[in-house]
This record gives structure tokens, C-alpha cells and sequence, in this order.
């Protein structure tokens, strides 16, 4: 390899010329510091230096510069003569309009063709110049050519006022095919568990057993498809190591192992059984692999299970989660939970509780409970959120007159000005950081906890001290009563903390007629026990005239698509108010005869809102998720901002369509 030309030109004019300019007008200010009277003499001596070192310094430059090149140029130039002629490197020189000009004697060979003169290196070999680069037409890393790859040197050759172009294809197809052997035969690992075996058998114990072999015969058939290794860890927990080229396969399929386990009954109620895993397909040890595979797990719990969570690189991909989660009936978790979130809450130094942005009855009567706690633990706390929001105003006012309450709520700056070293941030009824009241605030603090029953969309930018998140659940505000039933001492919560929280359960099982289990009758009764009263809390969830109109407008737009799926638009949204109205929409629109599923949208500003209800039957998170939203299987949401690729409501709409054409597409 040669060293690197030295450019003595370029050291001249950025190095040396300005310390001798330097120097120069030193030397004048102090002589005209000494002399002044002699002013003019020095300004013209100056001048007439400046000059002639300005020309030594260009003379000399340019000797040094020539004798480089002489003694580089005929090494350059053989270089180049060995490249054209002697390596069998199948060489073109084209213009700046991609017109071949010349060919080497190795080109017609490797190509199969007499002469590629006049043709155009674009159309011929697909290869961009860098000059013609363009964001729509890059440059490509490599070409394809009669199945053979190629990477290419691109050279600029100028001869007088003519540009071309030296292009060198270099064969790397042996280097090409052994990289994608080595990566084919990367092992990826995998955690699988079975989800729900254990609550559907709860009653059935006799079946266990029955149901447990056939699963099992399902995931050897399916290990033994491709020769991997599946082992049992522990009772229904399994570690798959297999090939990554088998990976691919089963994206194809997008693991239809899912289908076949989820044909299995079991129970009185016939509910199928289902699976979960996580899957590592990155770089690293096996050690790294493992524990990036049980990550994966967590989240496709998260979610809710019935699906695979696949990481690939930094991407995370999702397959399955067609069954709505079950309620697990048992409170060995929530115990352990909240003993852990005691602890974390008597280490921390302040309290600050979060909710999302916009909060509903949900956010707000969590983040009481939360607070709650938190006093209980003599811990100053304050929950962040928006004053102005109508939600938080109601709620405020019901609050009026309890002392303990003054000075809790505050907004996101008084929340940033809280933050200390020890603070312990408590995030309810939201996991994804884009949605947060203030996302400033969660990335400021280092000590945060979440508490949710959305599904997890995406992994947390930063680790958790601890993460409650549990898809099954009614409502964020029915996770917090379990937690203060736990740990709570009898007559520490109000009748009004009672009845916030209980509003939240209200809200998201409207009113009891869905996703109600018998963990949210057990929270009910809790808040019942403690003064929750829903004559105290229903002028909440009461309609006014001028919001009742606004659901009139929502009608006239209402159309349904595919037979199944009602949708309706609101073009002329203004505030935090229409959000709501749009969920209660969606709400409303799911009890027409014949709908499964329903979307209402709202334009706000430059975003527009979508709110989605389904009857059980859709999954609308997956759906939504597609247009960077999230949420539950029957309940989700989406905040699309408009820009140039999506300019309008009508180009948002025809997107969610697309969308829900994808997922059904995909269960069929």
C-alpha cells in the first residue's frame, strides 16, 4: 500500500502562509508602536514582505509538489495499468451521461458480450454514478450481473474540460455466498412458554397431563423440522436453539406453530390454548443471545401473549397475538409487585407519578392510588399532569376540600423542577415514551417504574426498576387497587380516592359490560368497601348538549368498511375535548348491529387521533400498530401527524384501510 501524498500546496496556504501574515503584522504594529511617525514607510514595506514571501512561498510549494507527483505519479500509474490489464478486473470508462466509452479486454468475458461500447452503464449493469446519486436513485453498494456480484471502484478521470469515469468491478461473489453461509448457520435462541394451560386446567386438573403431551408433540415436530434443540427448563418452559436460516422459514409462515397449538381446547369454555416467544437473532455470545431471547419473552407477555416477539439486529418484529389474553385469577404476582413497589418507594427520596397525555378517568384515578401509596410511605409525592385538560379540571373539583390532596397535582415544568437524584418516577396507565405527559421528565429521572394493562409496544429506552404491565387487566386503575389491597393498612384510602379509582374501572369496562373479570369484580368490591360510590362520581360520565351535538356530526360521516368495520371522521377538531369525544364515539359505534370492529378519527392541529374498539373478535392493537399506535386487543389508539407522504385525513383513512385489509389478510 503507498502512504499517503503529502499536498504541500495545501500545508503552504493553511499552515504556513497565515503564521508568517501573523508575524508580518506583529512586527508592524510594534514598529508603528516605536516609530509611528514613520507610518507610512511600514505599511508599504509591509505590503511589499507580504508579497514576495506570499511568491518564495508559492515557488517553493509548487517544486515540492512536483517532485511528488514525479516520484508518485509512474507508481499511480502502474496501479492503474495493473488494475486495466494484468488482475483480470473487467474495467469501463463512461462519461458523465453513464455512455461507455471503452471496455478492457476482461470485460466482454465476465459480461458474455463483444461490445458494450455506447451502451449506457446504468440500464446494462444498474450501477449509479456517485455524481448522479440521487435520495430515489443511490448509488449501489454492489451489482448483480448474470448471477455473478460486484462491488465497483468508481475512479473520476478529467482530461481537459472531458469528465469520465473509471469504473473496476470486483467479483465478491464466493466472499458474498460465504458471508450468507456464516450467517445462515448462526444460532438463534429462543424461550417458549405455554400462556394460559394452567388457568384453563384450573378446574380440570385430571387434563393436564393430556393437554401438556399434545403441545409438546407439536413443538418436537416442529424443533425436529429443522433439526434443532428443544429442551424443557421447566414445567411448560422450553429453550429452542436452531439455525438462522430456519428463522427465515418461519417468518414466512409467520409461526404457524401458533395455529396449530391454539387448535388445542381445553376448559369448560373450550378456549384454546396458546404460546409465547422470544427470539434472539443478533450478534454475540450465546450468554448475550440468551438473555436478549428472555427480554423478547417479556414483551410477547406484555402484549398480551399468543405471539411471537422476534429480534432481529435492533428491529422487533410480531407474530400472532390473535386471542384476547385471559384474566389470571390468581394474586401470587400483584403481591409480590407490590411489596417490590413498596420497597422501591420507601428508597426513593420524592415521588413523582405520570400518567399519558389527554389523561382519562383511568390515568388520573391510577395516579391517585399511586399517590396514595406514596403518602402512606411519608413520601412527598405530586402527579404531573395538564391542568388545562377537562378530565383533570372535573377531577379536581371532586377532589375540592381534601386537604391531603392540595399541591399534589402539578404541571410538567413544576414536575421537572422536582427531580432529584433519588426521585422515583411512577409511570400509570401508558408504557410508550411518545405518549407520556412529559417524555422530557422520564428521561431526566433514573429510577422509573411502570404500571399499565396496554400492551408493550416497543422495549424501554431506559431499564425499569420494575414493570407491572399486565394486558389482562380492565384498566390501569383495577391493577392499582389490587396493589393498595396488598399492602394498604385498612382505612388509609378515602371514599374520594375510592371513587377516582373506581371511575377508572368505569370508564374502560363501560360501565361493566366489557373486558370485566373476576380480578375487576375483586378491585370493585375493594372500592366499594372503602366508599367508592357511583352516585358520587356519575356526573363524570354525563354528556352535555354541545358534546352531543358534536357525536351527531361524527353520524353523518359514519360509513362501514368490508361489511364489518364502522368508521367515522371528524375533520374540525380543536382540543383535548374532541380526543375524548372520539373515544366515546368508537365506543358508541360498536354497539351497531354487525359491527366488529370500530375507528373513529378526529383532526386536531396538524395530527389526527384515532380511537378503536373491537368486540373481541379483532384485534385493533395490531391494526393500529401499523400507524405507530398502540394499546390493547380491543382497545387501541394512534396519533398520525400529518406531513408531505401523509398529507390529509383522506390519505390517513386510506392507510388504516390498507391496514386492516393487512391483518385480514393475514388471519386468512
Amino acid at each position: 500500500m503507498f502512504k499517503k501524498r503529502i499536498d504541500f500546496k495545501k500545508i503552504a496556504y493553511r499552515v504556513v502562509m497565515p503564521i508568517l501574515t501573523a508575524i508580518v503584522l506583529g512586527l508592524e504594529a510594534f514598529l508603528l508602536y516605536k516609530f509611528p511617525e514613520k507610518a507610512l514607510i511600514f505599511g508599504i514595506g509591509s505590503i511589499v514582505a507580504y508579497v514576495v514571501i506570499f511568491i518564495a512561498i508559492a515557488v517553493l510549494a509548487g517544486v515540492l509538489d512536483k517532485k511528488t507527483r514525479e516520484k508518485v505519479g509512474p507508481r499511480i500509474e502502474d496501479v492503474i495499468y495493473d488494475r486495466v490489464n494484468v488482475e483480470g478486473v473487467p474495467c469501463v470508462i463512461c462519461d458523465i451521461n453513464n455512455k461507455i466509452l471503452w471496455t478492457n479486454k476482461f470485460t466482454p468475458k465476465a459480461i458474455n458480450k463483444k461490445s458494450v461500447v455506447g451502451m449506457s452503464v446504468e440500464k446494462l449493469f444498474g450501477y449509479v454514478l456517485k455524481e448522479n446519486s440521487t435520495p430515489k436513485n443511490k448509488t449501489p453498494e454492489s451489482v448483480l450481473y448474470a448471477d455473478e456480484r460486484y462491488v465497483v471502484d468508481e475512479t473520476r478521470l478529467d482530461s481537459g474540460e472531458e469528465r469520465c469515469f473509471l469504473l473496476s468491478f470486483v467479483n465478491i461473489t464466493e466472499l458474498t455466498e460465504r458471508k450468507t453461509f456464516i450467517r445462515n448457520k448462526e444460532k438463534v435462541v429462543a424461550y417458549v412458554i405455554i400462556d394460559n394451560i394452567d388457568e384453563i386446567l384450573r378446574f380440570e386438573q385430571e387434563r393436564y397431563r393430556e393437554i401438556s403431551a399434545k403441545i409438546e408433540v407439536i413443538l418436537r415436530g416442529w424443533c425436529d423440522s429443522v433439526n434443532g434443540m428443544l429442551k424443557e427448563y421447566e414445567k411448560d418452559k422450553y429453550i429452542f436453539i436452531f439455525d438462522r436460516e430456519d428463522l427465515d422459514e418461519f417468518i414466512k409462515s409467520e409461526f404457524d406453530v401458533l395455529d396449530k397449538v391454539r387448535e388445542i381446547k381445553a376448559g369448560r369454555s373450550n378456549i384454546p390454548v396458546t404460546l409465547s416467544m422470544g427470539i434472539a437473532s443478533v450478534e454475540g455470545t450465546m450468554g448475550e443471545k440468551e438473555k436478549i431471547a428472555q427480554q423478547a419473552l417479556d414483551m410477547a407477555l406484555q402484549r398480551g401473549g399468543d405471539q411471537a416477539a422476534v429480534r432481529i439486529g435492533e428491529r422487533v418484529l410480531f407474530y400472532g397475538g390473535l386471542v384476547n389474553t385471559l384474566q389470571n385469577r390468581v394474586k401470587v404476582r400483584s403481591r409480590v409487585i407490590a411489596s417490590e413497589l413498596l420497597t422501591c418507594i420507601n428508597e426513593a427520596g420524592n415521588v413523582l407519578v405520570m400518567a399519558h397525555k389527554f389523561p382519562d378517568y383511568d390515568a388520573i384515578g391510577a395516579s391517585v392510588g399511586i399517590a396514595r401509596l406514596a403518602m402512606m410511605c411519608k413520601k412527598k409525592v405530586n402527579i404531573v399532569t395538564a391542568f388545562k385538560d377537562a378530565n383533570v379540571k372535573r377531577c379536581l373539583k371532586l377532589l375540592e376540600g381534601y386537604d391531603n390532596m392540595k399541591g399534589v397535582f402539578v404541571n410538567a415544568s413544576k414536575g421537572l423542577d422536582l427531580v432529584r437524584t433519588d426521585t422515583l418516577l411512577i409511570v400509570v396507565d401508558v408504557n410508550n415514551a411518545k405518549m407520556f405527559e412529559s417524555p422530557e421528565l422520564a428521561k431526566m429521572v433514573d429510577n422509573i417504574i411502570y404500571i399499565d394493562h396496554h400492551r408493550k409496544t416497543a422495549e424501554f429506552e431506559k431499564e425499569p426498576l420494575l414493570s407491572y404491565i399486565e394486558p389482562s387487566a380492565s384498566s390501569a386503575s383495577e391493577i392499582v387497587a389490587e396493589l393498595l389491597e396488598q399492602v394498604l393498612p385498612v382505612d388509609f384510602l378515602t371514599p374520594m380516592d375510592a371513587n377516582m379509582i373506581y371511575s377508572g374501572i368505569l370508564l374502560d369496562t363501560k360501565h361493566f359490560t366489557k373486558g370485566v373479570g373476576t380480578k375487576t369484580h375483586s378491585a370493585s368490591m375493594y372500592l366499594r368497601d372503602h366508599g367508592a360510590q357511583y352516585e358520587s362520581i356519575q356526573n363524570l360520565f354525563k354528556t352535555n348538549l354541545f358534546d352531543y351535538k358534536k357525536e351527531i356530526k361524527y353520524a353523518e360521516t359514519l360509513d362501514t368498511y368490508r361489511n364489518c368495520f364502522a368508521i367515522a371522521i371528524n375533520e374540525n377538531g380543536k382540543d383535548s375535548l374532541d380526543r375524548i369525544m372520539n373515544a366515546k364515539v368508537a365506543d358508541k359505534m360498536l354497539s351497531l348491529e354487525g359491527v366488529s370492529a370500530s375507528f373513529a378519527l378526529v383532526r386536531i392541529g396538524n395530527t389526527v387521533a384515532i380511537s378503536a374498539r373491537s368486540n373481541g373478535s379483532v384485534n385493533v392493537q395490531l391494526i393500529l400498530e401499523e400507524l405507530k399506535g398502540g394499546g390493547r386487543f380491543d382497545e387501541a389508539g394512534a396519533q398520525v401527524v400529518l406531513n408531505e407522504k401523509m398529507p390529509n385525513m383522506q390519505r390517513v383513512l386510506d392507510r388504516l384501510k390498507q391496514a386492516i385489509d393487512d391483518k385480514i389478510n393475514m388471519d386468512e
